[in-house]
């Protein structure tokens, strides 16, 4: 991990650069995926299925049996364990849903919106290097508390041929109402422009790697997609009396996601970020699953910033805008007006970032990479459309309508305005 001394001129763009940057033979190889699915349907599908999951399948769709097979092969605690997360996002979302609303400004006028869901959204559910049910609840379920009819999950075979069945667990305990086994770029593909197996959607969300957010980006304007998102990363603000052992713990529960994910602490306390450092360090030396993935972040994109007090630290830390913020300082409820760009905050000791990642209920599909100065978590809002209201009374459109017509031929346009005038020619 690297220190450095805060300074307000500091290019932080040059010092927090990742090396990700947009590949052209990724962008030309998920071209040619797409255009083949497009044209060949499900024997696209099977051929790249076979060509880079190394799976021969002999049938797309995930049967019921298949579905109840690896919900007998989940241990009872961990079914209990994700029914009650399945719960606690539930109840969170149903706070975030809409409905149709109207008012009348002035007699014979009535204005408003009527709210809708998206009728069919598909769900990317990634494989590979770890395995996601949280992922499932968090995507799925605010689609079904928003009123989706058709939610359609895709996620990657293994080489038997089979899905894991934890994520299988969750999907249905999420209620999700088709399941393909199909990923990559092939699977973004079959969702956005259908084959004869699976009928096209009008939205895909999930995450994935770099061949999926690239077919995405390639598919949006066809169908519209959650976000394209990046590595994960989470910025802690501390003051001298944070626990460094809780600080590097947190810091090391997002260094393990990736190698291109991007710990950061930003702390009052120069005594304070060195022992963070030593405890990371120490942590990683232990019995981790992912040490080495994890040393990886901490040694490429680890940071620990110094600030002179908690107002540069809030300043830093809204020019990052991270996808978590986490605040170990003292009563950290009274300095939430001064975050400004972030995902999720988590506030207080015992409040560590993977409790919003699996069980408390709020989204764990966040803007990362800066993106949260203009974007939002994941949530019911995003399965819904709107669309206005408009309704104007004979005696309401005769009192504007000349000042319609006004306007309109102010931009050229007469067309416009004899719509209006003609309802009042005599």
């Amino acid at each position: 991990m690297k220190t450095i001394i805060h300074q307000q001129d500091m290019d932080l763009d040059t010092i927090l650069k990742r090396n990700e940057d947009e590949r052209e033979d990724i962008r030309n190889a998920v071209l040619e995926i797409i255009k083949e699915v497009k044209k060949e349907g499900n024997a696209a599908l099977l051929y790249y299925t076979q060509a880079l999951d190394h799976c021969v399948l002999t049938h797309l769709q995930v049967t019921e049996a298949e579905i109840d097979e690896a919900f007998s092969a989940v241990p009872a605690e961990l079914l209990n364990i994700i029914r009650e997360a399945a719960q606690n996002i539930r109840d969170f979302h149903e706070k975030q849903l809409e409905t149709t609303w109207t008012y009348t400004p002035k007699p014979g006028v009535i204005l408003g919106q009527h709210i809708t869901p998206i009728e069919r959204v598909g769900l990317y559910v990634p494989g590979g290097k770890a395995t996601y049910p949280s992922t499932v609840l968090m995507d799925a379920i605010p689609a079904l508390v928003a009123g989706v009819k058709s939610l359609v999950m895709v996620t990657p075979p293994g080489r038997d041929g089979k899905i894991n069945p934890t994520i299988l667990a969750a999907a249905k305990i999420a209620g999700v109402h088709e399941i393909y086994k199909i990923g990559g770029a092939q699977a973004v593909a079959a969702l956005a422009y259908g084959t004869e197996t699976i009928k096209p959607v009008n939205k895909i969300v999930g995450p994935g790697n770099i061949y999926v957010a690239t077919a995405k980006k390639e598919v949006f304007g066809k169908v519209d997609i959650d976000m394209i998102a990046g590595p994960s990363e989470v910025l802690i603000i501390a003051d001298e009396n944070a626990n460094p052992v809780y600080a590097a713990a947190d810091l090391l529960s997002q260094a393990e996601h990736d190698e291109l994910a991007m710990p950061i602490l930003v702390t009052t306390s120069e005594a304070l970020g060195a022992q963070v450092i030593e405890e990371v360090y120490r942590q990683i030396s232990e019995d981790l699953n992912r040490k080495e993935i994890a040393k990886k972040s901490v040694d490429d994109y680890g940071f620990v910033f110094i600030v002179k007090d908690l107002d540069e630290a809030f300043e830093l830390s809204n020019q990052i805008a991270p996808e978590h913020l986490e605040l170990l300082i003292e009563h950290p409820m009274d300095s939430l007006e001064k975050v400004k760009n972030a995902g999720a905050i988590f506030m207080g000791a015992y409040t560590p970032e993977p409790l919003g990642d699996y069980f408390a209920g709020p989204n764990h599909t966040l803007p990362t990479s800066g993106t949260a100065k203009f974007s939002s978590p994941l949530g019911v809002y995003d399965y819904l459309k709107k669309s206005s209201i408009l309704s104007y009374d004979q005696a309401a459109l005769q009192s504007v309508y000349p000042k319609i017509a006004a306007f309109a031929r102010s931009e050229g346009l007469d067309a416009h305005a004899k719509a209006v005038e003609r309802r009042f020619e005599d």
